[in-house]
């Protein structure tokens, strides 16, 4: 006995059509292939890291716009700044390490706070997470077209185009899934870090052997005003430069991504990317302290950087500046790696739509990839591609997520320490089991909440006025919605309920009513198919037209010679309000018949001649829609060619005549 296996002759079908799609995205990929679909550690760091790897680009930056405004003098602290930001950096690193072990199949702030805060926290912790991916992609792109436009200063009028052309090859790429776009990110990924090792390792010997210089040249942001150095600018400071923790919970969102053992291979990716963020933000803020680099808006400090340690214009100053903006570019990834998977997670629980769980033919969530390509591209649009514009909306969602799902694991390990040794509770999401460590992982987690909120507070007081207001505004509305959503499927799924509900099966009486807009060979069809259901029929047309209604039922009496036609009058030229006023009256008439509505459609072999006829089945759908006992159905007439009793009629021999009648004939 030979199977028939129906996922290898979908993708075989055809093989030598040209498909756009096939060409961009790839061959289907079947649902057995989601195994393989899993990434490595070099690759799961490529997708997943280049979002915190990219913020060393401007974290030492961010820190010393702050610095300014308190004068030069105050530069000197960019270092204990830097290094209280690395210590809370492996607080937060050690709390999502827990996560990862504790939570296995993903789903990092928004699971942590499902399972141990209530819906309410979840949701929030998901909208922050959701906001911070869209701007993530918004920003980084529009940050590394920047560096890309003061190379090139002729692409400037044309940042927004470039950066939305930037989102459209970054979406192509991940439709192909995981796996391909983690290994073509890979390259400029691992080149920054390349580029960025050999310039700190060039720029400390420099340091060591005395031949480090000092920068020059240097166009020095300006402040009108110097403020006092105070413990509140202090605190700005080190929140300014904490944006060098965006992306560090990508990884426990994407736990599924990563070959088996899942777990040990996500938290060791989160421990080497940990690792070498702190390597490369300490050494660029300390070396940026020695050569006495300046914040500046016309040169970043990693361009001060190479050309102090390799001189200007050098290859090796050129590589540093491509590799910046190349991972600017790429930390854009690490959204649309975390960002369908988050989407996925909310919209099974009935928070977001349906669709949104959906996979594509590459066994990738495309409808969360296509959203987060169209949010981000209208952001980009109306910033008009601008960081400084940007950057205000940005990190407040992250640090928020941050301490929800610290505080989440706070209460976890609360509940663990009220076991027994070796006994073991099913929560909501995994198994909870006694740790004899549960009090230190405590007060780890709950000192990194407490660090994380003030980082926000303070992110959300000192940027507020600057657009801040618009994410602590849109997170609230984003839970609002959600609720609503999540309400609607509950009602659906109650209204489809037959429990406690009383109900009959029973047979009802049918009336079939044929929709016709001309008498052709696509009108046989459907009074053929009206004929073989057996039920009581009769043929309704629209009259939008008296002259054409009145050819309608000669021809009908001509050529069709039984049944009904009762034509519907329609002297504003509608054709939905008619057709649902005829089956309401029918409805009225027959309480307890059903209407049968059979709709014909004209079925073109490709998209662009579809889109030349009315299609007016659509119409007809909407119209009927909401009714009940009304059962619609299409009966699609297949034109692929020019047909006449299977044989194909010459173009040329068609007259205007024949054409305006098809016109007429067509639905």
């Amino acid at each position: 006995m030979q199977t028939t296996n129906l996922e290898d002759m979908a993708t075989t079908k055809n093989p030598a059509r040209f498909s756009l799609s096939r060409l961009l995205i790839g061959k289907p990929l079947a649902t057995r292939d989601l195994a393989h679909q899993t990434v490595n550690r070099p690759i799961g760091l490529a997708v997943f890291a280049s979002d915190a790897l990219s913020s060393t680009a401007y974290a030492t930056e961010e820190i010393l716009f702050i610095l300014a405004l308190a004068g030069t003098a105050a530069f000197g602290l960019s270092m204990p700044i830097a290094i209280a930001i690395a210590i809370l950096l492996v607080i937060v690193t050690i709390s999502y390490r827990q996560t990862i072990y504790a939570y296995p199949n993903g789903g990092g702030a928004y699971i942590v706070a499902r399972d141990n805060l209530g819906e309410v926290a979840a949701q929030v912790a998901g909208a922050a997470l959701l906001t911070d991916y869209i701007l993530t992609v918004a920003v980084s792109i529009s940050s590394g077209v920047a560096q890309i436009a003061s190379a090139f200063p002729a692409l400037n009028p044309y940042r927004v185009e470039v950066a939305l052309l930037v989102i459209f090859i970054m979406t192509v790429v991940n439709l192909r899934g995981v796996k391909e776009s983690g290994t073509v990110f890979a390259i400029p990924t691992y080149f920054f870090l390349g580029t960025m090792f050999v310039t700190l390792g060039v720029g400390l010997y420099q340091y060591f052997t005395g031949t480090l210089s000092i920068v020059t040249d240097v166009h020095s942001v300006e402040t009108l005003v110097v403020q006092p150095l105070t413990i509140f600018l202090i605190l700005r400071a080190f929140s300014s430069g904490s944006a060098a923790l965006t992306g560090i919970e990508a990884i426990s969102n994407g736990i599924t991504a990563f070959k088996e053992p899942r777990s040990r291979n996500a938290a060791v990716t989160l421990q080497w990317m940990s690792g070498i963020l702190i390597t490369i933000f300490l050494s660029i803020t300390f070396l940026s302290h020695q050569i006495q680099a300046m914040p500046s808006h016309t040169e970043t400090i990693i361009s001060q950087l190479g050309r102090t340690i390799f001189g200007d214009n050098s290859i090796f100053y050129l590589a540093v500046v491509a590799g910046t903006a190349l991972i600017l570019l790429m930390a854009a990834n690490t959204s649309y790696a975390d960002f369908p998977r988050l989407a996925a997670l909310h919209a099974g629980d009935g928070f977001l739509p349906r669709q949104l769980t959906f996979r594509g033919g590459r066994l990738v969530f495309s409808w969360g990839i296509l959203t987060l390509a169209g949010l981000a591209s209208l952001l980009v649009i109306v910033m008009k591609a601008s960081t400084s514009a940007l950057i205000p909306l940005y990190a407040i969602g992250v640090f928020l997520s941050f301490t929800i799902s610290q505080m989440g694991m706070v209460i976890r390990l609360r509940k663990i320490g009220r076991l027994q040794p070796g006994e073991s509770v099913q929560g909501l999401e995994t198994v909870m089991s006694y740790d004899p460590r549960w009090r230190l992982k405590m007060v780890i987690s709950g000192f990194g909440a407490v660090c994380t909120g003030i980082v926000m507070l303070i992110f959300a007081i000192t940027k507020f006025t600057s657009g801040a207001w618009f994410v602590i505004l849109l997170i609230p509305i984003l839970v609002f919605a959600f609720f609503r959503v999540h309400h609607h499927y509950k009602d659906v799924a109650h209204a489809l309920s037959l429990r406690d509900k009383t109900y009959d099966i029973a047979s009802h009486p049918v009336q079939t009513v044929v929709l016709v807009d001309g008498v052709h060979t696509g009108t046989i069809e459907l009074v053929n198919f009206a004929k073989s259901l057996q039920h009581p029929w009769h043929a309704v047309h629209i009259g939008v037209n008296p002259e054409k209604a009145s050819k309608v039922e000669a021809l009908w009496d001509e050529m069709i010679g039984e049944g009904e036609l009762v034509v519907v009058p329609s002297p504003y030229r509608q054709l939905n309000m008619p057709i649902r006023h005829y089956v309401e009256n029918l409805l009225r008439e027959n309480p307890d018949s059903y209407v049968h509505v059979v709709v014909g459609h004209l079925a073109m072999d490709s998209v662009w001649k579809q889109a030349l006829h009315q299609n007016s089945v659509f119409i007809f759908n909407l119209a009927l829609n909401g009714l009940e006992r009304v059962v619609v159905t299409i009966v699609p007439h297949q034109v692929g060619r020019h047909q006449n009793g299977g044989n194909v009629v010459d173009r040329n021999v068609l007259t205007n005549e024949d054409l305006r009648r098809g016109e007429e004939g067509e639905r």
